[in-house]
Order: C-alpha cells, then sequence, then structure tokens
C-alpha cells in the first residue's frame, strides 16, 4: 500500500495438494503440529507428531522380518535395523518432497513449508503453477529424486556381499525409494503421477479443469485397487493381510478424501468465460478517515468507500456492519474507527486472470478486496458474497 491514492498489489499465494510424497494447500503456521527440523532456502521442514506414529508401526511390523533376512540377527539388532529402515524410509519421502521444494522454487513457486506426516510427506507450494509444463516439472521432480536414490542403492547392493547389517540398511533404502517413486506415479490426484497426468491432459486440452477431472476419476481407480488388493490378501489369508488391510484402507481413504478436495478446489475456482470482472466489482468512493461515520455510511450506498488519511495514505476500507454500530453509539466518531485495514492479499490486480481472482477471494479471509489497475489505482470494490452468489448461480 501507498500514498497518493496508489495501492501496490502482491502475488496470490495458494497450494496445492498430494499425499504420501506430494503437494498441498494449507494455511497452518510454519512449524504448527510438530518439530521443525530445519530450513531449506526460508522454508521450514516440519515433522509431524504422527510421523512417530507411522515410524513405531514400521518397527513393530518389520523387526520380524528382519531375522528371515539376516537369520543371525537378535532381537536388539532386529529392533535396530527395524528403526533405522522407518529413519531411512523418512528420509526417503524427505528427498523426495525436497525435490518437488527445489524445482518449485526454481520456477519462482513460493512453498510454505515441507511437513513429514503421518502418511509421507507433504510440500505445501502457495501458489497454482500457470503452465501444465511447469506443474508437470514440479510433480516429476520427487520421483525422480526417488528413482535415483533406488538406482545408487541398487548399484551398491551389486558391489557389495549379501550379507550383514550394511547390506541390509542398502536393500532396505532402495526398496523404501522404490517404494515411494512407484506409489507416487500411480496416476491419480493427489499422487504426483496425478498431477503430471492433469498436465497432460491440459497441455492437450488447454483446460486445466478437464485434466483435473482426469486425474480425479485416476484417484478413485487407484483407491479401488488398494482396496481390491487388500480384500484379495483377506481371501487368500497371506500372513500380512490385516497390516496390508489396515494400510490399503488408510491409504485409499486418503486418495479419496485429497482427489476429492482438488476436484472441489477446481470447480471453486473456474471463472465463467462470459464473466467479466467489471460485471462484479461496486464503484469506490475516497472519502477522508475523519468523515463523520454515519454520512460515510450514508454515501456508501452499495459502493466500496477508502478512507484516506490527510497525508494521501489509505487508511483501510469502510467496514459497514462496524460502521453501523458505531454510528448507533457515536454517529460523529470518525469513519476510520470502522474502517477494514487494506492488506496486501486483499489487493486484487484488475488485469489478473480470473481463476486467480476467484481463488484469491474464496481462500483469503476478507471479505471485500479492492481492485486496482496495473498503476495501482483503485477502480472498484468486489465482495465476497457477490462473487460467490455469481458462481453459485452460473453452477446451477
Amino acid at each position: 500500500m501507498s500514498s497518493a491514492g496508489r495501492i501496490t498489489p502482491t502475488p496470490h499465494r495458494r497450494a496445492y495438494a498430494g499425499p504420501v510424497a506430494g503437494t498441498t494447500h494449507s494455511a497452518t503456521p510454519a512449524a504448527s503440529g510438530g518439530l521443525l527440523l530445519f530450513r531449506y532456502s526460508g522454508v521450514p521442514v516440519v515433522l509431524a507428531h504422527s510421523w512417530w506414529l507411522g515410524s513405531l508401526a514400521v518397527v513393530v511390523f518389520y523387526a520380524p522380518l528382519v531375522g528371515t533376512l539376516l537369520p543371525s540377527a537378535g532381537v536388539a539388532t532386529s529392533i535396530l535395523l527395524a528403526a533405522a529402515f522407518a529413519v531411512l524410509l523418512g528420509a526417503s519421502v524427505l528427498a523426495h518432497e525436497l525435490g518437488h521444494c527445489v524445482v518449485a522454487l526454481r520456477l519462482g513457486l513460493p512453498v510454505r513449508r515441507l511437513r513429514l506426516f503421518l502418511l509421507g510427506g507433504l510440500s505445501e507450494i502457495a501458489r497454482t503453477p500457470r503452465r501444465p509444463a511447469h506443474e508437470w516439472v514440479v510433480a516429476a521432480a520427487g520421483p525422480a529424486v526417488s528413482i535415483l536414490l533406488a538406482a545408487a542403492c541398487g548399484l551398491g547392493l551389486l558391489v557389495m556381499p549379501a550379507e550383514g547389517a550394511v547390506w541390509l540398511l542398502v536393500l532396505e533404502c532402495a526398496f523404501a525409494n522404490t517404494a515411494v517413486a512407484v506409489f507416487n506415479l500411480l496416476p491419480g490426484l493427489p499422487l504426483d503421477g496425478g498431477r503430471m497426468l492433469r498436465a497432460g491432459v491440459w497441455a492437450l486440452t488447454g483446460r486445466r479443469g478437464a485434466g483435473t477431472r482426469a486425474a480425479v476419476v485416476g484417484g478413485w481407480v487407484v483407491a479401488g485397487l488398494l482396496v481390491g488388493w487388500a480384500l484379495w490378501g483377506l481371501a487368500q489369508g497371506s500372513q500380512d493381510r490385516w497390516l496390508r488391510l489396515g494400510v490399503c484402507l488408510l491409504t485409499a481413504w486418503f486418495v479419496v478424501a485429497g482427489a476429492s478436495g482438488e476436484l472441489a478446489a477446481e470447480q471453486r475456482r473456474s471463472w465463467p468465460a462470459e464473466l467479466e470482472l467489471a460485471d462484479l466489482v461496486r464503484p469506490i468512493l475516497q472519502l477522508p478517515a475523519e468523515s463523520p461515520v454515519a454520512d460515510a455510511l450514508a454515501a456508501a450506498a452499495g459502493r466500496g468507500v477508502v478512507l484516506v488519511r490527510a497525508d494521501g495514505v489509505a487508511a483501510g476500507l469502510l467496514d459497514e456492519t462496524a460502521a453501523r454500530r458505531l454510528a448507533e453509539r457515536s454517529p460523529f466518531s470518525p469513519a476510520e474507527q470502522a474502517a477494514e485495514p487494506i492488506r496486501p492479499e486483499s489487493v486484487l490486480l484488475a488485469s489478473e486472470p480470473g481463476e486467480d481472482i476467484a481463488e484469491r477471494v474464496l481462500e483469503t479471509a476478507a471479505w471485500q478486496f479492492v481492485v486496482v489497475d496495473d498503476e495501482g489505482r483503485p477502480c472498484g470494490v468486489l465482495r465476497r458474497e457477490d462473487l460467490r452468489a455469481v458462481l453459485h448461480s452460473r453452477a446451477e
């Protein structure tokens, strides 16, 4: 925000979703709900509390398998190697997520945080890619890192004797990275493979929404296959049937929830081709911030009111609800006392694409937004209720 009747817009930030090793959106503080491990290029890397629960489950179920792979291992050694596998699995997911993070930052996409949790990891990328190629590259970066690490471990296994704790740790690392890569390449949202599928359909059709719908269907198919595999294990009486059932059902639920969230987000951000921003924007009226609140309220008459101080700096937008309450008590109080501050996230650029405007308005904790031209001059006020009403009526 600046003086002389100009307001400086800032880039819109948003995130997009994906489980196990992928990307998602969140308005949560950077290190809330977990332990801050470190920061990469200013991006906090957080270990969620649920990660410990997942790692404990890995130790419990993997320790008996160590005895099969390494007969000479005792109980203590088996537990230690199982714990090492849990750590290696977490490190593999972390490397995968850093792949997303590095590429996103190189493309100018801000990353809010990177989080490791029960089912894997999430890179919270805070803006929707504008090009399908960018979405594809960011999504592919994670599996590419996992494949490279799995290949490196595989080469190590070729040159070392197939025995001992070191051999088993390398084998564990190869398996962990292979599992992370293969699962995330499945073609369904919110997995990386689903994002790659969306980017491909988007590039072919020119419509991101068409790509999202195709990848959502892919996510439902992936969830169905997971449930089918779990039920097959039950029917066959597999030794790991109960573990498989629990993991598959939990993962399938996560995939379905993530895919449904992606579809809902796409529907929210869709902007009808025939809809112009000018059709929604209310006229703007600039009044001195010291104007009596009763007068400012009367002058509003369906317009957006920007209250400007004597030095030319905008004090904020008139909050009509607060203004009415204030006017009832003290009608001659300065209107600035009922002003809503103009924050960077509540400033819209008139030349922004409609879908970006819809995202910002529907996801930002503000009910009215200042629309400015390319020079930063206010040209109108957009209210969330007006946009919601139009999008809802056109969706019916």
